[in-house]
């Protein structure tokens, strides 16, 4: 049963005594709810909302949103096959039908990716390129019309990256289209903070502000997104109180600069909302309408000026079978526990958590309601200035997110009652929908200053969480957090009671943000327990830490800390000794993530200034010459403290150590590392993708390497690299099939951890998926990454792709004539040319070639002067991740140990895996938090005097690694040990 709860209609059908399951809406607590949930607290029955049944994974479990998605995209791309036609252009998209004539999901899916394969082999009309697809929203629809996206050739371009795809320079409003067939559709994901900016120029985008002051924002949707929108695929919720996506006026002057919009799908079908000029539904048979902006007229065919919409408000009947399918099969296993239970206790969690009221009354996850409804927020104009709270300390807190439908103003409410606090509803907007955030403020008060103290501390606890103590880990699950100007007797001051301590971190790259959220979190509760396991020091006394991130860029300083308390942003060039002086001179310690040749010149300030310092790279010997200047200055100079090196020292030396300590003789010491793609992100012929620039990285691979054999020396030269990997799986984790390549030389690791005189074997190796060896060895030998201008690129008009390709290969363009260059003749000619051994390697490396777009027409950029940088360019653009896939790594070590008293031999292992995680609307990578964390807490055992030792410093020795291992493990790095 499926209603809106204010219905009279709706009403009438609570009889007394009954258990009623359907969706009611009446969590949010709104005051036109109301009614029904009295209805059924007077009949004495029982209500449970499907919206509130809720698996493990954080999402609902009984919803159609994805069905929605994948039939509002499908219909989309089917009339704008016919829309291209009435313009004039034959596309692959013509041979698509609508979501309702195929007889299943899986047969329509088959239906687009044959559509991708014509899209990828015989690309589209160049006077309707680049494609752009702009989704809004980050729900089920969202995610349903992304799914069916990601079958066409693709791939997603940052918001700020939209104007790249129509040249640099050109004119915002005007793009200008390709002049070559592209083979491939283009996607942009944009969340609020791309379509609206802050009012007053010198402040930034912050969502906790957007959602509580959306008046304080400019609508920049049109000036910034739409302007080079091929299609709007809007699948977010929208209320009256925020900027419209498009207004009516909006789209009218872009249609007047020659915006390329040609369609709306409004999978929302929110008539009349976030896009004005959607005015009507459509039907499953007649599933557009054409709006043209120039005359401001509305029409029922799609052949003439203007724009197709679709806003069918029926999407999931189109796939009826599969979605009644999805939503019986969920319901089926429900239902009985539902009819059945009189005790609700004895329910499983997911289901009680979803009932709202039990024979009459609210249960306890529900008892915010009455306290909401009891202030009458609709007429309050409560002024925090004219100090009209009861108590003598108060501050105006601002929440945002998921408050209702996740009880996250339930537990708000009960920390302030439960420090003996009050509060007063000043403000509430509800989201209306699943995906919508909600908005209070809310006037809370304290006699006592400490109390108001600790009331604030437990609500930032539960706005910023560690990764693993903390009660948020999914997007659903998130709250933020605004404090405004604490009140005493009608006088204004700073909210700010305590002491801080100071670290400035340098850099604001991708490794920073996990850094400065670990540093801002100590003196906060959500720190307290592991902080006093590990540190073994009385949480009470310490200070917060204050967290200054600097960065040459302000912006980028200022988009990392965003959401982090006790931190600051600025803007630092570390070449401006002054300025560098001067903010080194106000913190107790140092981190720098800025490139490894700009570590020296801080550390002389450091030193000059008497500052620990702190950095992930490796101690090279600029580093190593200020060891004694370190130790005169009374300082530590903690190098190495990151993942690779870092934590693979702290790791190592922990297994030596304690097999030294029982007289052990360490026989054979092997390391292999690897940042890789996750294996749902592996979605490529490398099985291999680039979170930083790839030349930095193909480099790196191809150092030669020296390692030591059963007592043999052995070396690799660099061009050899690739010939000489290893495939093996790791016992621990036997999914996955892996190969190691040596890693330059391992020898200085056995004089660095003692054992270089004792193991016979010593070997660290990078990781990769098996088979990408096979394949950059063939790109190599074909020549793909010389790093010599070639001719060819040098001078004259630019090549295409397909024309240096063709060079390289030695392929006959005159006799091909425009012949397409495919898989087939790339994998001929590779095999021909004696580039590979084996036919399989040969193919697999044309399919890389072909994902790399090396056989695409289109001219090669300027800046490309050799192959290496030709080869680096597409693997920036094609081996990217997306903004929802994970990165992975892994870190493995194996000893084996002899121990001569006992005539016995030990096999230990110890390993590191971690994935990256979605946290605060964006992917933070395994990398960034393996790197970032590890050199957070070398900052923190320096700045609680932990590390006593003084002078440049790598972490091999206990009075690092142990407490350092401690807290990595405490904080949520899970390192996993075992001994054979």
């Amino acid at each position: 049963m499926r209603s809106y709860f204010g219905h009279q209609a709706t009403k009438d059908m609570i009889l007394p005594d009954r258990a009623y399951a359907f969706f009611s809406h009446t969590h949010k607590a709104q005051k036109e709810n109301m009614p029904l949930l009295y209805k059924i607290l007077a009949e004495r029955a029982s209500l449970y909302d499907y919206e509130l049944i809720v698996g493990g994974h954080g999402k609902r479990l009984l919803a159609f949103g994805k069905y929605a998605g994948r039939a509002g995209i499908i219909d989309f791309l089917c009339g704008l096959g016919q829309r291209y036609l009435s313009l004039g252009y034959s596309t692959p998209f013509l041979s698509l039908g609508s979501s309702y004539m195929y007889p299943s999901l899986a047969a329509a899916k088959a239906a687009v990716i044959s559509v991708g394969e014509e899209i990828a082999s015989q690309g589209l009309p160049s006077g309707i390129c680049p494609l752009v697809f702009v989704f809004t929203g980050s729900g089920n629809v969202a995610l349903g019309a992304q799914e069916i996206f990601k079958l066409l050739p693709h791939s997603f371009v940052e918001p700020s990256r939209l104007p790249e795809l129509f040249g640099k320079g050109r004119n915002l409003n005007s793009p200008v289209r390709t002049s070559k067939r592209v083979f491939q559709v283009y996607g942009c994901v944009v969340t609020s903070r791309d379509m609206v900016e802050y009012k007053d120029p010198s402040k930034t985008f912050d969502k906790a502000d957007y959602y509580a002051h959306p008046e304080h924002y400019n609508p920049v949707f049109h000036e910034k997104i739409a302007p080079y929108a091929t299609a709007v695929v809007n699948c977010m919720y929208w209320e009256k109180r925020f900027p419209r996506l498009l207004s009516t006026q909006q789209v009218q002057d872009l249609m007047r600069k020659g915006c390329p919009l040609v369609g709306i799908s409004d999978i929302t079908c929110d008539i009349g909302g976030s896009i004005e000029f959607v005015n009507q539904t459509t039907s499953i048979d007649l599933p557009f309408f054409r709006y043209d902006p120039l005359t401001d007229s509305y029409h029922h065919d799609i052949e003439g000026n203007g724009i197709i919409c679709s806003a069918v408000d029926i999407l999931p009947t189109e796939f009826a079978k599969e979605a009644s399918q999805h939503f019986g099969d969920i319901l089926s296993q429900l239902v009985g526990g539902l009819a059945s239970t009189t005790d609700i206790t004895k329910l499983p969690a997911h289901l009680k958590r979803a009932c709202i009221a039990h024979r009459g009354a609210l249960t306890s996850l529900y008892e915010y309601i009455p306290r909401m409804r009891n202030s009458d927020t609709e007429d309050i104009s409560y002024n925090l200035a004219n100090g009209q709270s009861n108590k003598k300390y108060s501050v105006l807190v601002s929440l945002s997110g998921h408050l209702f439908d996740q009880f996250l103003i339930n537990e708000a409410l009960d920390i302030i009652e439960a420090a003996g606090g009050s509060f007063h509803l000043v403000k509430c907007q509800v989201g209306q929908s699943t995906s919508a955030m909600s908005y209070s403020e809310l006037e809370v008060g304290a006699d006592d200053r400490d109390v108001l103290d600790q009331i604030i501390d437990s609500l930032t606890s539960i706005a910023n969480p560690s990764e693993n103590h903390g009660i948020v880990s999914q997007e659903m699950n998130k709250i933020f957090l605004k404090v405004g100007k604490l009140q005493e007797t009608g006088v204004k001051k700073e909210f700010d009671t305590k002491k801080r301590t100071s670290v400035l971190i340098l850099g604001a790259g991708r490794v920073c943000q996990p850094a400065a959220e670990l540093l801002a979190s100590i003196g906060s509760s959500s720190s307290r327990q592991w902080y006093k396991a590990c540190l073994e020091t009385d949480f009470e006394e310490q200070h917060d830490v204050h967290v200054i991130v600097a960065s040459l860029y302000l912006k980028d300083a200022e988009e990392i800390i965003q959401g982090i308390p006790n931190a600051t942003a600025v803007e630092l060039d570390v070449t401006d000794h002054r300025t560098l002086c001067e903010y080194i001179s106000q913190v107790e310690v140092v981190v720098s993530l800025l490139p490894s040749s700009c570590h020296v010149v801080v550390a002389n300030v450091c030193i000059e200034l008497k500052k620990h310092l702190v950095t992930a790279s490796y101690v090279d010997n600029s580093m190593s010459m200020l060891d004694e200047k370190a130790k005169s200055a009374g300082i530590t100079i903690l190098g190495e403290m990151g993942l690779d090196p870092g934590i693979d020292h702290m790791m190592a030396m922990k297994m030596i150590n304690q097999a030294h300590v029982r007289k052990g003789k360490i026989k054979s010491f092997t390391s292999y590392c690897g940042g890789l793609p996750s294996p749902a992100a592996a979605n490529n012929p490398l099985a291999y993708k680039f979170s930083w620039n790839p030349a930095g990285a193909i480099r790196a691979g191809r150092n030669p390497a020296t390692y030591k054999s059963q007592d043999e020396t052995v070396h690799v030269n660099g061009d050899d690299l690739y010939d000489s990997a290893v495939r093996f799986r790791i016992p621990e984790l036997p999914a996955f099939a892996l190969e190691c390549l040596p890693n330059r030389n391992s020898l200085t690791y056995g004089e660095m951890y003692g054992i270089g005189h004792e193991a016979s074997t010593i070997f660290r190796g990078t990781l990769r998926y098996e088979g990408f060896s096979e394949i950059m060895g063939t790109l190599v030998r074909i020549g793909l990454f010389d790093a010599e201008a070639h001719p060819l690129l040098e001078h004259g008009s630019r090549p295409t792709f397909r024309a240096f390709l063709c060079e390289l290969l030695e392929i006959n363009t005159e006799a091909m004539g425009e012949a397409l260059v495919g898989e087939k003749e790339i994998t001929e000619r590779i095999v021909k040319l004696g580039h590979c051994k084996e036919r399989r390697t040969a193919i697999q490396a044309a399919k890389t070639i072909m994902f790399l777009g090396l056989h695409e027409q289109t001219e090669i950029p300027v800046s490309c002067q050799s192959a290496f940088a030709v080869t680096c360019h597409r693997m920036e653009e094609r081996l990217a991740y997306s903004s929802t896939e994970q990165d992975m790594v892994l870190l493995h070590h194996e000893v084996e140990v002899d121990y001569p008293a006992s005539q016995q031999t030990e096999h230990h292992t110890a390993t590191l895996l971690e994935f990256g995680k979605a946290k605060n609307g964006k992917m933070i990578s395994a990398m960034a938090l393996t790197v970032g964390v590890p050199v957070a807490v070398g900052a923190l055992l320096l700045l609680v005097n932990k590390i006593t030792t003084r002078g440049v410093l790598r972490p091999i020795d206990p009075e690092v690694y142990v407490p350092a291992l401690d807290i990595l493990q405490a904080y949520g790095i899970k390192l996993t040990e075992k001994t054979e």
